[in-house]
């Protein structure tokens, strides 16, 4: 038994097929295969039924193969010790991002990352929230930014900051500031299904998952909303950040929650025996320092008036 053959088992149950597997640890496919059956073998087990198609761990796989991934994390933490004793940040830093805040908080902070760590290659996955936290389990990924909290015992999570959602709007409302109830369900753009941000907008306006709406449009992101309302009217609701990209004639269209603002909590998750400390206390501290003021000192439950009371007293 070898580092590889175990690298071989873990890529496969992430895969559950040989191929993708096979390109991922950058062998053929013969030699996957060859090495998985020699670790079988060795141990006297099957770790996977080969007749189904996608291929998926046997009883003793589905029990040997969370021992593999522990044995793979721990030898990375033994890289990562020996990486501290030359005190350089570098290596790998596997990280993915839920769609609706990837290109927004990406540009904010990636920019001085890249320039202040260059010796870390950070990857960065886009995916919904259901995919990040398996591939977290997989330890496919070192962390994630999700919206949460998520309620899993394995997984452990440091709040970086709570984002306010607003209204974008091609109607004229009277009011400076909109209950949930000002908004009509029928005129509402939503994300599709899988997308976390669709669940918790369906739980902010009350909701319910077939409710009719006068158009159904199955959108993958929040700029297709956005350009839905500029060219056909109607409602969404966007998270703060998105602002950002927004044109002064874009701008127009927001209108904010009456307090206590709704907001999100936006998290670092990583499995709970995460092993890349230094490396995420770095990305957390690049993060953090790139915020916008808003987000960097919003409490849950607090008005904009108070956190602008905040701010203003901090400076």
């Amino acid at each position: 038994m070898n580092l590889q053959q175990l690298e071989y088992l873990a890529a496969l149950d992430a895969h559950r097929h040989f191929g993708k597997a096979a390109a991922e640890c950058f062998v053929t496919q013969p030699t996957l295969s060859a090495m998985v059956q020699k670790i079988e073998e060795e141990l006297g087990v099957k770790f996977f039924d080969r007749s189904r198609q996608p291929i998926v761990p046997t009883d003793a796989g589905e029990r040997l193969l969370p021992q593999v991934r522990i044995i793979l994390r721990e030898i990375e933490r033994l890289r990562e010790m020996a990486r501290q004793e030359e005190h350089s940040l570098t290596g790998e830093l596997r990280l993915g991002i839920i769609p609706t805040l990837s290109p927004y908080l990406l540009p904010l902070f990636l920019p001085n990352f890249v320039e202040k760590y260059p010796t870390i290659h950070l990857k960065v996955t886009e995916r919904v929230t259901d995919v990040l936290i398996d591939n977290l389990h997989k330890s496919l990924l070192d962390a994630a930014i999700l919206a949460t909290p998520l309620n899993d015992p394995m997984l452990r999570e440091e709040v970086l900051f709570y984002e306010a959602f607003v209204v974008y709007s091609s109607h004229d409302y009277p009011k400076e500031y909109l209950l949930t109830e000002d908004i009509d369900a029928s005129d509402l753009w939503l994300l599709e299904e899988g997308h976390c941000f669709r669940s918790q907008i369906m739980q902010l306006c009350e909701l319910r998952e077939k409710q009719h709406l006068s158009v159904e449009y199955q959108a993958g992101s929040l700029e297709t909303l956005k350009h839905l309302v500029d060219a056909q009217h109607g409602v969404t609701i966007l998270p703060e950040l998105a602002l950002r990209t927004l044109t002064p004639a874009q701008m127009t269209k927001v209108k904010r929650f009456a307090a206590p603002e709704p907001v999100r909590e936006i998290s670092l998750v990583t499995h709970r025996h995460v092993v890349k400390e230094r490396l995420l206390e770095a990305l957390r501290t690049e993060v953090m320092a790139h915020l916008p003021e808003a987000c960097r000192h919003r409490q849950p439950g607090q008005t904009p008036v108070e956190w602008r009371r905040n701010t203003q007293r901090r400076e």
